[in-house]
């Protein structure tokens, strides 16, 4: 059995579990576009009642963000990179934050520390016969936001294409 596989299998947990890394006055990237771990979010958000100021950072999401209602306001603040329609409500009524920025420079912000990640929520292949887990269709900005985070949470997914070169994590 190769050595990964252990560890591998001591890490493994539900999404409400998972989440429990996110505390108050956190900073939550959520892996963008159509990589959005829903599942993750999902049990984030059901953990409103116990958070208070957690800073939710995304590039470009298109599924579930509930996390920007009126009535998470105390729990969640979201900023975005590029306002979708799922958050664009929030955006005009002052509930998010909308930062313009090329996206060439987004990992920059990442890697300066000017925007903190503590943790990343990321959507995933499972690990190949080496360990290695791809970031299939959403490598964007993402693989630097879970370098520079202080705790990755995946969400693994069969269906999740594995992508070559510099878009696989261990």
């Amino acid at each position: 059995m190769p050595s990964w596989i252990e560890s591998y299998r001591s890490k493994r947990c539900t999404a409400d579990e998972a989440v429990r890394a996110i505390q108050s006055g956190t900073s939550v990237y959520i892996h963008p576009g159509c990589a959005e771990p829903e599942q993750l979010v999902r049990a984030m958000v059901r953990r409103a009642p116990e958070l208070r100021d957690v800073t939710v950072i995304h590039l470009l999401t298109a599924g579930y963000a509930d996390y920007v209602l009126p009535e998470m306001a105390d729990a969640f603040r979201h900023v975005a990179f590029f306002a979708g329609a799922n958050v664009r409500q929030a955006i005009n009524e002052g509930r998010a934050d909308f930062i313009p920025v090329f996206l060439g420079e987004i990992e920059a912000l990442f890697t300066s520390g000017a925007v903190r990640i503590d943790v990343a929520q990321i959507h995933v292949s499972p690990p190949d016969e080496h360990g290695f887990c791809s970031f299939g269709v959403g490598v964007d900005t993402t693989k630097t936001a879970a370098e520079h985070s202080r705790e990755v949470i995946a969400q693994i997914n069969p269906r999740m294409p594995r992508t070559l070169a510099r878009s696989t994590s261990s």
